[in-house]
């Protein structure tokens, strides 16, 4: 009798320790509440294991549990924060969410891709091509940094002893965003380049300025979270060609504009659509400019691993003579993500 009444008590002890959510459809959940994160409660049931409920559909929340809030001018705070009729609520009054850009805000941390397409050719004809996409990034809370690095090659011909090089050339670019507020930024960014088939030996391109954030991660309810940037400033350009035009300057001062944009689509949680564009025209001769653009998709196939399909655009408005302006590149590959 003794040990029943021992089991009993730390039966209820243990349920009075617990976390209980009740819905807005009357049903009610116990266990631990965890992290709010994009308007969703990760909560550990019982009964379910691990779930997420929307905020919207909970009546109330029983729990001692903290929360930090990210308010708008980036500054956060820890506070017992629950949810009443699915609004946020801390002390009994209603959170102003004007004010507050996340709850709970994902872990920094550094992210990155690898992305690899390859393809050998034999029979009638002789070639190979390949490409190589990485990239780094990282998001601090005043702080952003982004890295990207291309290299794409391809040959091809009749046979082993008759093909010649197609396509060699590579990038690396690194750029550094730092948050004066939620929305306005100043950048520092750096690119170099080589492409042997346009007539390049080098591109150096070093800038800096000032951009917007438009949207992060905005969750609008018909198409998804969207994330739009605008940025502009002054640069200094490089062209090291390997047989200069007679009308194009090796160095010059150059205007600077970029735009970015990402989507996760409603429909999906596997798929994100970009597209980004930078543009940098000589600041004596609008002319004399280059233009870089892609839009693409990533799709999630197993575990970290995505399919990358992209299209990339580059224009040269003073090329190499013999050489085209005009450089597009189809690419198709499978890459890591982490």
């Amino acid at each position: 009798m003794k040990q029943l009444v021992m089991v009993l008590a730390a039966t209820v002890a243990m349920a009075a320790l617990a976390d209980k959510v009740s819905l807005k459809s009357g049903s009610f959940l116990t266990g631990k509440a965890g992290a709010i994160q994009d308007g969703k409660l990760l909560f550990e049931s019982d009964d379910l294991g691990e779930i997420q409920i929307d905020v919207k559909n909970i009546a109330s929340i029983e729990s001692e549990g903290m929360h930090v809030l990210q308010y708008a001018d980036l500054s956060r705070e820890e506070l017992p924060l629950t949810v009443l009729d699915g609004e946020y609520v801390v002390n009994g009054e209603k959170v102003n969410m004007d004010n507050v850009k996340a709850i709970d805000p994902a872990e920094e941390t550094w992210h990155g891709s690898v992305n690899v397409a390859f393809q050998a050719d034999r029979g009638n004809s002789y070639g190979h091509s390949a490409t190589v996409l990485a990239n780094v990034n990282r998001r601090w809370e005043k702080d952003r940094f982004n890295a990207d690095f291309g290299y794409y090659y391809s040959d091809s011909g009749k046979s082993r002893q008759d093909h010649e090089k197609t396509k060699d050339n590579w990038e690396a670019m690194a750029q550094h965003d730092h948050f004066w507020s939620q929305r306005v930024y100043t950048y520092e960014t750096g690119k170099f380049s080589r492409d042997t088939m346009a007539g390049i030996s080098s591109r150096i391109q070093l800038g800096a300025g000032v951009g917007y954030q438009w949207l992060e991660k905005e969750d609008f309810e018909l198409t998804g979270k969207w994330s739009f940037s605008q940025e502009a400033g002054l640069g200094w350009t490089h062209n090291g060609y390997m047989d200069k035009p007679i009308d194009a300057d090796e160095d010059y001062c150059s205007f600077h504009y970029a735009h970015h944009l990402l989507l996760d689509p409603k429909f999906s949680e596997t798929i994100q659509f970009f597209h980004n564009l930078a543009y940098d025209p000589a600041v004596h001769d609008w002319d004399q400019y280059t233009v870089e653009a892609d839009v693409g998709a990533t799709a999630k196939v197993y575990g970290d691993f995505d399919l990358l399909a992209k299209i990339e655009w580059e224009y040269n408005s003073i090329p190499a003579p013999g050489r085209k302006s005009a450089d597009i590149r189809y690419i198709l590959g499978l890459g890591y993500k982490w």
